[in-house]
């Protein structure tokens, strides 16, 4: 049967029919470790009691209004996260490629404004992945997200992640700004040095730019603080968020210093569902949960007991484990076979991962799992490992005679 859809996705032949904590379970009943979390989306578990609360109690009194009107459950979470965060202000959008599309625009019209509208361009890093609309393909700036789509959108100058010198050569009359995430999600699960960051912050104070963050992926607690950024003490000018800030709601936030944001006057920028009821309703009750006092300790002991396992793992199979990398709970197993192979076998093991550059397999588990469920992963991810490395070998083998 033809599919209605458009062909864009090379789906998985699963299909799941409910989510609890960090177990997915198919609509014939298998059960699936879930280390994707919807890529990095479902921060504190499938179907959290306190989530499903929250949207059904909303969802009983109000959907939409559009932001025409005053929507309390917006200012709340506005003020919630300017509390918990460098920034003065916050717009809230639908998804991540859009809090990017804001925290662009937002700096082009501060130099605008400030009447240097010649700087508008950003200098983004190679393997940056920031969405998949026009503007922020080119900010990405990987040829096979831009190819067959017309003319690159003007405006961003890509350089060698890491490489300071090659910032520096970049920077011109016409920059803007540096955009960068602090750990890589899509590009390899790739962390930008704290040196590297506070070097950066310190080059665009030196020439009038803004450090514009990207913490879609590795915001909201993802890394074992709440931003990866405070990993490097800097403090950015704007950051886009999203993903976990909706724990699967779609919520996204461009966060900005008053500074920052002087150029966006009313009617500059907008946004129709952005910020909507129940949006809101889910966006304040993964904060209930993130903002727990212990919370963050426990990512961050979560994430040092499966690194420690995943190294036994790539000690017990250096034929198909080259390195583990990553912070707090975004972490990455860069393979020397090819990944989509690691993939596989771990699906068959019922543990389910994404694929990221650099023919890494990407572990993003809800924030919220357990050290028993750590170990059972590290079980099944072993049993994977064990079942790639006998292939590995008797392909090895028959190469040899």
């Amino acid at each position: 049967m033809t599919s209605a859809l458009y062909p864009t996705f090379a789906r998985a032949d699963l299909a799941f029919e409910r989510g609890e904590g960090i177990r997915l379970f198919t609509v014939e009943g298998e059960e699936y470790l879930d280390f994707a979390s919807g890529i990095a989306v479902v921060s504190v578990g499938h179907s959290h009691p306190h989530l499903v609360e929250a949207l059904t109690d909303q969802a009983r009194r109000l959907w939409h209004v559009s932001n025409l009107w005053e929507i309390p459950e917006q200012s709340k979470l506005g003020d919630r996260l300017t509390e918990a965060t460098f920034a003065d202000v916050c717009f809230f959008t639908n998804s991540g490629a859009e809090a990017v599309e804001t925290a662009i625009k937002t700096a082009r019209r501060y130099h605008y404004v400030n009447g240097a509208p010649e700087r508008y361009r950003l200098i983004t890093f190679e393997g940056a992945f920031h969405g998949r609309t026009l503007a922020t393909i080119a900010a990405g700036g990987q040829q096979k997200y831009l190819e067959g789509f017309g003319p690159k959108v003007d405006g961003f100058d890509q350089v060698p992640f890491g490489d300071l010198d090659a910032v520096k050569a970049a920077i011109g009359s016409e920059t803007a700004g540096i955009l960068i995430e602090p750990v890589q999600g899509e590009g390899g699960i790739r962390v930008a040095p704290n040196a590297f960051m506070r070097a950066l912050r310190e080059l665009c104070d030196e020439h009038g730019l803004l450090m514009i963050l990207d913490e879609v992926q590795s915001g909201v607690g993802r890394t074992g603080k709440l931003f990866a950024h405070e990993w490097s003490g800097v403090t950015p000018d704007i950051m886009a968020v999203a993903k976990g800030i909706g724990g699967g709601f779609p919520v996204g936030v461009c966060l900005a210093t008053n500074d920052a944001v002087k150029g966006m006057a009313p009617g500059i920028h907008g946004t129709t569902f952005g910020g909507n009821p129940l949006a809101m309703a889910v966006g304040n009750a993964v904060l209930d949960i993130v903002l727990e006092p212990d919370f963050l300790e426990h990512v961050r002991d979560a994430g040092l007991r499966f690194r420690q396992g995943l190294a036994r793992i790539a000690d017990t199979y250096p034929d198909i484990v080259e390195e583990i990398r990553g912070e707090g709970l975004m972490i990455g197993i860069k393979c020397k076979v090819p990944s989509k192979d690691l993939i596989a076998a771990l699906r068959a093991e019922h543990v389910l991962t994404v694929g990221a550059g650099e023919n890494v397999v990407r572990l993003v588990p809800p924030l919220i799992i357990e050290p028993a469920d750590i170990d059972l992963a590290l079980e099944r991810m072993d049993a994977a490992c064990a079942a790639l490395s006998s292939g590995v070998g008797a392909r090895d083998g028959e190469a040899a005679q």
